[in-house]
């Protein structure tokens, strides 16, 4: 899922240790997966009342795809909302979007109220136009997110020069958005789940899933059988044979962190990424790195991904160059990883077709931590029985 050393390794490394399970249990809901979404989804059943059972087929929680993201908390979709709007309606797509920021503003405010600190810091952000979205496209994604209340105005060459120092013909800048650790952020969230009574197994490989009328048996590698009456898939890209993977995608990307240089970072600290197909981003980190990220390209080999790490950092090095060129863009650290993304940017959550009280969250692309913040508070929901409005939107589709 992953390669290289993130950023994240420079910091202090939380460990949250699962036990092996002897003998068969059962659970009222068995989350499978100790990323950021199952993490998420289990401190909010646990608040709830509902004591999880968290597996990973790992040796630890968190060493999946959640230690390579770059955790850019934004409430903006990969897919502008002018485009979204083209593609699924504009009421819909409003809707996603305002559910997107609420999502942030539901992760912001649940982690301080849990004490989940994880250098989690409010950021603007700068959306620079590209090849995706120019000046004029800019122009009208601005007024649609004015139209809904969302926080974001245009800047033209000249006020982009002035506040930010970057030459670009235009940007929207956004406010609301944040960045943290992921890896603390996950750590904390699990934390917090396992301090309310949800268990933690680690290692244990679900090899197979038998849906039955009143409950679903997971059997292990090791012929543990889990016995649940709701199962939760947080499995990342890594399907399970039960979750239809029609509409999704693998993407595989790659990211630097330069050596740490406080004094050289541009204004604000905002979040920087762009209109562009293949995208670049870039945000800064509590000791002054520059993290720089992007490239993607819709492949899933691992061994052609790390193949390509050499080449793709150094022009991740150039591009980072050719916007800031007073700093040190060399590559301290360099990783790349793969995940699950679909074509419009939206994520799927919810009951998986045909499958009673099984649940499956997938297709985050970008936006990977908003959306497990999302996902915490639908899958919450359907388990406790209860409607959530945003629910449809995210529902899995009809073949």
């Amino acid at each position: 899922m992953r390669d290289g050393n993130a950023v994240w390794g420079r910091y202090a490394k939380p460990s949250v240790r699962g036990t092996r399970l002897q003998r068969s249990v059962h659970a009222e809901v068995v989350v499978v997966g100790a990323g950021i979404s199952g993490a998420m989804i289990a401190q909010s059943l646990a608040e709830a009342g509902i004591c999880p059972l968290i597996v990973d087929r790992r040796r630890a929680a968190i060493l999946g795809s959640t230690a390579a993201s770059t955790a850019l908390l934004q409430f903006e979709l990969d897919t502008p909302l002018t485009t979204l709007r083209r593609t699924i309606g504009p009421r819909k797509a409003e809707k996603v979007w305002l559910a997107s920021r609420e999502a942030v503003n539901e992760l912001r405010t649940r982690s301080a109220r849990l004490g989940i600190q994880a250098h989690l810091e409010t950021r603007p952000s700068l959306y620079l136009a590209g090849n995706v979205l120019d000046a004029k496209g800019l122009q009208r994604e601005v007024a649609f997110r004015q139209r809904i209340g969302l926080q974001s105005e245009y800047l033209d060459r000249h006020a982009l020069r002035h506040h930010f120092g970057i030459d670009r013909s235009a940007a929207l800048l956004s406010h609301g958005n944040a960045e943290a650790n992921p890896v603390e952020l996950a750590a904390g969230y699990l934390r917090m789940a396992l301090r309310d009574g949800a268990r933690l197994h680690t290692p244990h490989d679900i090899v197979s899933i038998d849906c039955g009328r009143r409950e679903t048996t997971l059997l292990t590698a090791d012929g543990i059988e889990l016995r649940a009456r709701h199962v939760v898939l947080c499995t990342g890209y890594e399907l399970a044979r039960i979750v239809p993977a029609s509409g999704s995608r693998i993407i595989s990307t790659w990211a630097i962190a330069t050596r740490p240089q406080p004094r050289a970072l541009w204004p604000q600290k905002a979040l920087i990424w762009e209109a562009s197909d293949p995208y670049l981003y870039m945000r800064t980190t509590v000791d002054g790195r520059v993290i720089c990220g992007g490239e993607d390209e819709a492949f899933a080999d691992a061994g052609r991904r790390n193949s390509l790490a050499l080449r793709k950092s150094k022009r991740l090095e150039a591009k980072l160059h050719r916007m800031f060129p007073e700093l040190d863009c060399r590559a301290a650290v360099a990783w790349s990883g793969s995940f699950g993304g679909s074509r419009n940017g939206m994520p799927t959550i919810g009951a998986i077709p045909g499958y009673p009280r099984c649940y499956a969250v997938m297709g985050y692309g970008g936006n990977g931590i908003t959306f497990s913040m999302l996902a915490a508070r639908l899958i919450t929901a359907a388990v406790l029985g209860k409607k959530d409005p945003a629910a449809p939107l995210f529902a899995f589709r009809a073949a």
